[in-house]
């Protein structure tokens, strides 16, 4: 259902004083894509499974209760980990990556077609 031109109005003016108001978080906010942020959220969860994994090397030989700590950490950053590629899926991967830009995988399947003389290039 369409805004009426009232709520058009209220909404474009909210808009202009959260843009006047603080336009640092503005800015931050119309930059920030929901693949961004899984794809920063992906990143800090490897890095903290890498931690973990060193944890639990280091301390289990000290303690089994150390290493199982470290364990959980490994396990909880991995769930962090599935859960953002989730989110991120395959469009959000192409824009991170920018695979989008160089024409994707159609272009090479077609440079491929030309190359091996394939009839239905």
């Amino acid at each position: 259902m369409p805004l009426s031109e009232h709520e058009q109005n209220i909404l474009r003016e909210i808009e202009k004083n959260f843009y006047e108001s603080d336009p640092s978080f503005a800015a931050r906010v119309r930059e920030e894509t929901v693949y961004k942020h899984a794809g920063r959220n992906c990143k800090w969860s490897a890095l903290t499974f890498i931690i973990g994994l060193a944890f639990t090397i280091l301390t289990f030989s000290i303690s089994a209760v150390l290493g199982s700590v470290g364990f959980a950490v490994m396990l909880a950053s991995a769930i962090v980990f599935e859960r953002n590629l989730r989110r991120l899926g395959k469009a959000g991967w192409a824009e991170l990556t920018g695979s989008q830009r160089g024409g994707g995988t159609k272009d090479i399947s077609s440079k491929l077609r030309k190359r091996f003389g394939s009839k239905d290039a």
